[in-house]
């Protein structure tokens, strides 16, 4: 994925196949008004726990890497921060995302999932469920807290298939056992278990989600093959694949809702590198384009987002229909 983060230039560096689109936060290309989406129903809070990873994914849409410190390391006061402002908004969020790069290897990542979980929120991290969660002292927190919160607790592994050759291909030689690993570790401990995988390899989401439940069984692993929720399959995030622009004569067109988009129901907090406190963010998905970053602070974050990027179209509205005339 492309770094877009040019301030005030929305749509610079558009690939070839979206040239002249995507510019105008107001406007199509063909003139026509441009949707928008209100945050109607705030669900998550997501936190960034910074880029910095274990691995370098081989397509990675944050970029993550044991070099990429763009977004650093948030604190335990960072969220605490968060938390209270969650309550003094009285937004209705149910559950707190931590993600990143590898949140484990943030040093006071069990300390900001007790104090989410101490505030009464469900907790999902994301993980690749390697060597940073497999430390001693990590693994004595997650028993903890899973001692202490039961299944309010969820990992969801990085799991991109379910053979060793083709995840492998995405996390390098010998990734796919290192995981597998760490999730019969988390099997054994009780934790409640997710998986997020890809669909990359032109095989069916049939195909792909009864390959995932054999090695589930295989494994002995308590999770739904077949749930949307608990095997999370995303597609390759290509920004030179061609999409049409989403107005707001789309929604009528589709059927479908604005409520319906990931930005009506969730924000991202990050810490950019040299930034005096955290940003706000509309999307997980666009953590490098400037205009998808609301402010510091949630107030600010709980204005309407124009659907003004390739992946606004591809992944949140169409799923692969058209909503030309």
């Amino acid at each position: 994925m492309k770094d877009l983060a040019h301030p005030g230039q929305p749509g610079a560096d558009r690939p070839a196949a979206n040239q002249g689109k995507f510019r105008d936060p107001a406007v199509t290309a063909a003139g026509e008004p441009r949707a928008r989406v209100a945050l109607t129903r705030p669900e998550t809070l997501w936190f960034n726990t910074g880029t910095l990873c274990n691995i370098t994914c081989e397509n990675c849409y944050i970029l993550s890497s044991p070099t990429n410190d763009a977004m650093v390391y948030l604190t335990a006061d960072d969220v605490a921060d968060y938390l209270g402002q969650l309550a003094d908004r009285n937004w209705p969020v149910t559950e707190i995302g931590f993600t990143g790069g590898e949140p484990f290897l943030n040093p006071q990542m069990i300390q900001m999932a007790r104090l989410s979980l101490e505030a009464g929120y469900k907790v999902l991290i994301l993980t690749n469920a390697m060597r940073p969660m497999m430390r001693p002292a990590v693994r004595a927190g997650l028993e903890q807290l899973t001692a202490d919160f039961g299944d309010r607790l969820t990992l969801r592994i990085s799991l991109d298939h379910y053979t060793a050759a083709r995840h492998d291909e995405e996390r390098g030689a010998g990734a796919f056992d290192i995981s597998l690993t760490g999730m019969d570790w988390l099997r054994d401990t009780g934790l409640s278990l997710s998986v997020a995988g890809r669909t990359l390899w032109h095989e069916t989401e049939a195909e792909a989600r009864a390959g995932y439940a054999a090695l589930f069984a295989e494994r002995g692993y308590d999770i739904d093959a077949f749930a949307p929720a608990t095997t999370v399959l995303f597609p390759e995030m290509d920004e030179a694949v061609e999409v049409p622009e989403i107005t707001t004569a789309c929604w009528g067109i589709l059927g479908k809702s604005p409520d319906d988009v990931m930005c009506a129901s969730s924000r991202m907090v990050v810490r950019r590198k040299g930034a005096d406190r955290p940003a706000v963010l509309a999307c997980t998905l666009l953590p490098y384009d400037a205009q998808f970053e609301l402010g510091t602070t949630l107030a600010e974050a709980e204005g309407d987002v124009a659907l003004n990027h390739p992946h606004c179209a591809k992944f949140c509205v169409l799923g692969g229909a058209s909503c030309s005339g």
